[in-house]
Parts: C-alpha cells; sequence; structure tokens
C-alpha cells in the first residue's frame, strides 16, 4: 500500500519548507493537504496559487462556495467538504447554502442553482458542454468571464480532491466539526 507523508518543516525538503512557510503566513495554518502536496512543492504551489486565482475572480463568495462545495460533492471528497464547511462559516456563508450543499440537493435560489448546474455538466461532459447549457448559465444571469471563473475553481478543486483521495488526507483540526460523507 503506498502511503504519502503529511509533511512538517522537519520532514519537508527545502523547497517544501517554503511551500509549507508560505502556507501559514497566507492562510494561518498549514492544511494537511497542502503538507501531503510539500512532496511536491510545485504541486503545493500550483494548488495555492489556484486558490489565489479563485478567490480574485469575478464569482461572489457565496457562488464561489457554491462551485467547491458541488466539485467536492461530486468527486466524494470528504476532506474538502468538512474544510470547506468551516471555511463557509468563517466567511460568513449563509448555513441553508452550506446545508443545502452537504445534502447534495438543490438550491432554492435559481441563480445559484444554474451555477450548480452548470458546474456539475462541466465536471461530468469534461467540458464538453451544449450551446444550449451555457446558454443556461449566460440566462441565469452570468458571464461570460465566470464560464472561465467556474473553470478555474474546478481546476482548483481537481486537484485537491484527487491529491486528498491519494493521501487519504485527515481533517484538520478545525474541519473536524464538520465531518461529511455523500448522502
Amino acid at each position: 500500500m503506498t502511503s504519502f507523508t503529511i509533511h512538517t518543516p522537519e520532514t519537508a525538503s527545502e523547497e517544501g519548507k517554503k511551500s509549507l512557510e508560505k502556507a501559514k503566513s497566507t492562510m494561518g495554518m498549514v492544511p494537511n493537504m497542502i503538507a501531503g502536496l510539500a512532496e511536491s512543492p510545485q504541486a503545493a504551489e500550483a494548488y495555492m496559487a489556484l486558490s489565489h486565482f479563485f478567490v480574485k475572480s469575478s464569482l461572489t463568495p457565496e457562488q464561489r462556495h457554491v462551485v467547491w462545495f458541488t466539485i467536492n460533492a461530486e468527486h466524494n471528497c470528504e476532506y474538502c467538504m468538512a474544510g470547506h464547511t468551516g471555511i463557509a462559516k468563517m466567511d460568513k456563508i449563509d448555513d441553508a447554502i452550506v446545508e443545502t450543499a452537504r445534502a447534495v440537493q438543490a438550491y432554492d435560489n435559481q441563480k445559484l442553482e444554474a451555477l450548480r448546474q452548470f458546474t456539475l455538466s462541466m465536471v461530468r461532459k469534461r467540458g464538453w458542454l451544449e450551446d444550449d447549457e451555457v446558454q443556461l448559465f449566460l440566462n441565469a444571469g452570468f458571464t461570460k468571464a465566470n464560464v472561465f471563473d467556474v473553470l478555474i475553481g474546478i481546476a482548483h478543486k481537481t486537484m485537491s480532491n484527487y491529491a486528498n483521495h491519494l493521501i487519504k488526507t485527515p481533517l484538520d483540526p478545525f474541519a473536524k466539526g464538520f465531518a461529511w460523507s455523500k448522502p
């Protein structure tokens, strides 16, 4: 059985230590997933860069969380669902949005549901959407820029979800109260 190390400054390479330090200075902690990705400092840096760009995207904080939760649920990433629940609480995202996502259900809000459906279609169809699927997203009030911002979120979460599946990443202390398994 292959196992991966959740690195500390004592176990990481010199370059890996820099990634751990960057995570700590940026996030105030080193998430276990980044500590696992530090095996390849480039992977840790890529994840943090995608996170940075997604947060700077044209999507609102609420919309970004919908994208994150949708992908995490679709990929069945227990680590990310728990972590993003904690982050959503810190970001003061409406509890109804968080609970709907954790239950893997449709949103009552039509715009958020259009975002969820668009994200699911992008993930499930690997980007091979029909024109009418893209138009439904645009008709819900999103822009063409939003299309590509969702793509950043998909790259960001696909990387972390797949890494967590490989690493079998233990929950971070702040997320332990938000453990999740797909209903």
